[in-house]
């Protein structure tokens, strides 16, 4: 029997971790104003959601104090992969059923230069870049502003929270430090859906998320940055997303009953401070996965309610899946469920500050036992490309 996989997305739904939420009588849409950046580097899709502050703020109203609420109860359901080239290729197994992966893979180029070959031994062999020289490191920053947080889970983790066509999803994301101090990471799959080839509208982001409660504010996306083989072709060696966040803000009572006003916070990262990113470190590293599962296990049962982050720690092994074309993937011992997916990697991690280094993102769960219960997780091998995209997503802020 073939070890099942799925993909960790779910429909607030789906993409990761919570139901369907009741359409809203909000008017005018997002996808009229969005517009495809076509002046970005080679194998970058830039996505500008926002042009003004209109933007900001319309899309800030639908996500209220009361629909964020709303958003805890939902029932997970997973979208299918892109299908590749006409091919038939295996849908992520349901519950209960059996995968067949398929064969399928790809050559592509990054934006580095760099592109993935049948022989993937080289990536992992060293933390150089493919020119010899030493790969970029990002160091992590505290926050500007003294927290309140009691427990020593990174705050920087939360949950993103955005419409694909006329449906609510969500997932888990962490922020990134950056030049611009308003940089989120994520699934790529938590910013566009490859399958139906439509990007993520309505985007926010709220940090240290528990239980509903936004203490650190919310961020409004301003730009989707992702690398185009994973917009183009589903790949999910590229399974990652930069996403660049307005000022943030947090929901004060109205003068008036039950009405709410915005009251800005500033920066994301002055308020949460920022993960390091660090690319090719090679297989066998200790890291610590965090996400907010909430999916059942394949057999039913519903160890996580998607309220509170939750961890994963081990050693990262390199694992391919062909039915993702994710040839240079790794994976590490985790049980989560849907709902973790864009929840940061983190090396080097450092539990008196609760920063670390990214180095992966939670992608897709696998039952490689066939117990019925997810016992590895996948996240895409962060190479210079992955910086690209970072470095090019940290220019995309709103001005």
């Amino acid at each position: 029997m073939s070890p099942r996989v799925r993909r960790f997305a779910t429909t607030l739904g789906a993409l990761v971790a919570s139901g369907v939420l009741a359409m809203s009588a909000f008017a005018g849409g997002a996808s009229a104003d969005n517009t495809y950046n076509t002046t970005v580097p080679g194998s970058i899709t830039s996505i500008t959601l926002t042009k003004t502050s209109a933007d900001m703020k319309r899309i800030a109203e639908y996500w209220s104090p009361a629909r964020i609420k709303q958003a805890q109860d939902g029932t997970p359901a997973t979208p299918e992969i892109k299908p590749s080239g006409g091919a038939t290729t295996a849908t992520p197994a349901p519950s209960g059923g059996t995968g067949t992966p398929a064969t399928a893979t790809a050559t592509t180029a990054a934006a580095s230069g760099e592109s993935k070959t049948a022989n993937a031994t080289s990536y992992y062999s060293s933390s150089s870049s493919s020119s010899g020289s030493t790969a970029p490191v990002v160091r992590p920053t505290l926050p500007k502003k003294p927290s309140s947080a009691t427990a020593k889970s990174p705050v920087t983790v939360g949950k993103v929270f955005f419409r694909l066509g006329d449906r609510d999803f969500w997932c888990s994301a962490s922020s990134v430090a950056s030049k611009s101090r308003s940089l989120v990471a994520t699934a790529g799959h938590c910013a566009y859906d490859a399958k139906q080839g439509r990007h993520a509208d309505y985007w926010i982001f709220i940090p240290g998320y528990d239980k509903g409660e936004t203490p650190y504010g919310v961020y409004v996306g301003h730009s989707l940055n992702l690398h185009e083989s994973f917009v183009g072709l589903g790949d999910y060696d590229y399974d990652y997303a930069f996403v660049n966040v307005h000022d943030g803000f947090i929901w004060k009572p109205g003068k008036s009953p039950n009405t709410y006003e915005m009251e800005p916070v500033g920066k994301l990262e002055d308020n949460v401070g920022g993960q390091g990113l660090v690319v090719k470190r090679g297989i066998g590293q200790a890291a610590l996965a965090f996400g907010y599962p909430a999916a059942p296990q394949i057999d039913g049962s519903r160890p996580y309610d998607g309220q509170k982050l939750r961890w994963c720690s081990g050693r990262t092994t390199r694992r391919p899946a062909p039915t993702y074309l994710m040839e240079l993937g790794i994976a590490l011992k985790c049980g989560f469920t849907g709902g973790a997916s864009g929840g940061p990697w983190l090396v080097d991690y450092n539990s008196a500050t609760g920063l670390g280094y990214l180095n992966g993102v939670n992608s897709f769960a696998w039952d490689v036992d066939t117990d019925r219960k997810y016992d590895l997780i996948s996240s895409p091998y962060f190479i210079t490309s992955t910086y690209n995209v970072y470095r090019w997503a940290d220019s995309q802020h709103a001005s």
